[in-house]
């Protein structure tokens, strides 16, 4: 089980970060036109939300072990299929089945943790959020190097479904003895989550952070590249930010578990935005490297959020019911900032506007961040 769950977590990225490094390339090789290129860099959060919501749904029906096997199969199929045709629409709707897969299985890990280790469920965390950092730097990294090597970006988008294929061996196993949601107790739907105030909290935390994070991995190398730096060192630069998410992800959601009041660890997470987009909008390209560093620091509120929905509801189907609700809200909530940022930037020829957004963004985040951080359980507040 665990390493499934290792495999599968370090899976989750590449499908929708992997297109980044060679938008261009992949634009000009099929004859996209600019909505296609904007619909393409909005699928993952759409698929994020869209499926986000169906995972809990799919996953009583067929058993968690089953749906996770279905998930990695969606993301084999789409990430191969999608590396060699020719066709923009085709692509298109190649690189959604394979998000659809990833937003399956992003949603139905907690419950995997808490159906699995309910006793470890930090330890769990930190193992596969610190898979998923990898996986992301990983896709950062090397999509490039593998499309040089090759001669193609096809064998740069290919390379995942190769990964994918991999991690889909143990879970042909674990589904042939698969563990359902449990049914002794009444199932909570997505609207009797909308009714709690932990939901609605949980969803605006997941969002808000969402929104800081794929704005950052969105423009921050656009960002670098303005200042001064060459294109591999703006890539290096967010390959940082992503980085600094390994180790941090192996401490932070152990850490969180342990606390019965998560506020000051949040908090204190938090405020390294502050910090380090203070840093950018002093010098960005004298302080690139410390702000990168400190911004990778506030991205690792990721595990902290992943560890709460386990830690805010008692049963795996109360975690599966908030894990979608929180996922799918979420993300709808941050598929505006990417665009918010770039329309800011676009209108202004400058940085400074757009950092000064995300720089007031954080505090909401920090006071629901507080919110979440004490103690409150789903299925308390249904009653």
């Amino acid at each position: 089980m665990l390493v499934g769950l290792i495999l599968l977590s370090f899976n989750l990225r590449p499908a929708a970060v992997s297109v980044g490094p060679v938008l261009e390339e992949v634009r000009r090789g099929l004859g996209l036109p600019g909505p296609e290129v904007g619909l393409l860099t909005s699928l993952p959060v759409l698929a994020f939300a869209v499926f986000g919501a169906l995972a809990p749904g799919v996953a009583r029906a067929v058993g968690l072990h089953r749906a996770a096997a279905l998930s990695l199969v969606a993301l084999v199929f789409g990430l191969a299929g999608r590396a060699v045709v020719h066709d923009g629409t085709a692509f298109l709707a190649l690189s959604g089945l394979s998000l659809a897969g990833m937003a399956t299985a992003n949603v139905l890990l907690p419950s995997l943790v808490k159906l699995h280790f309910p006793d470890r469920i930090g330890r769990a965390t930190a193992v596969y959020t610190t898979a998923m950092a990898v996986g992301l730097t990983s896709a950062f990294l090397l999509t490039v190097p593998i499309a040089q090597h090759f001669g193609s970006w096809r064998a740069g988008l290919g390379a995942w479904a190769l990964t994918a294929l991999v991690a889909l061996v143990p879970w042909i196993g674990l589904s042939a003895h698969d563990r359902h949601l449990e049914r002794d107790s009444r199932t909570i739907t997505f609207a009797e989550v909308a009714r709690t105030r932990i939901g609605w909290a949980m969803a605006l935390f997941f969002g808000l952070q969402s929104l800081q994070a794929y704005s950052i991995f969105g423009w921050f190398a656009q960002l670098w590249r303005d200042s001064a730096y060459g294109a591999e060192q703006a890539g290096l630069l967010v390959g940082i930010v992503a980085g600094v998410s390994i180790p941090l992800s192996l401490w932070l959601p152990a850490a969180c578990a342990r606390r019965r009041d998560q506020r000051g660890l949040i908090l204190t997470v938090l405020s390294c935005y502050l910090v380090g987009y203070g840093m950018l909008l002093v010098d960005a390209h004298a302080l690139a490297v410390p702000a990168a560093v400190l911004i990778g620091i506030g991205c690792c509120v990721f595990p902290i959020v992943l560890t709460l929905i386990g830690l805010r509801a008692h049963t795996p189907d109360g975690t599966a019911a908030l894990s979608g609700f929180t996922q799918s809200l979420g993300y709808l909530l941050a598929a505006g900032g990417p665009f918010l940022v770039g329309a800011i930037y676009d209108a202004t020829g400058h940085w400074t506007a757009p950092l000064w957004l995300l720089t007031l963004l954080v505090l909401p985040l920090m006071a629901v961040g507080a919110y979440v951080g004490r103690p409150a359980y789903l299925e308390d507040q249904l009653r």
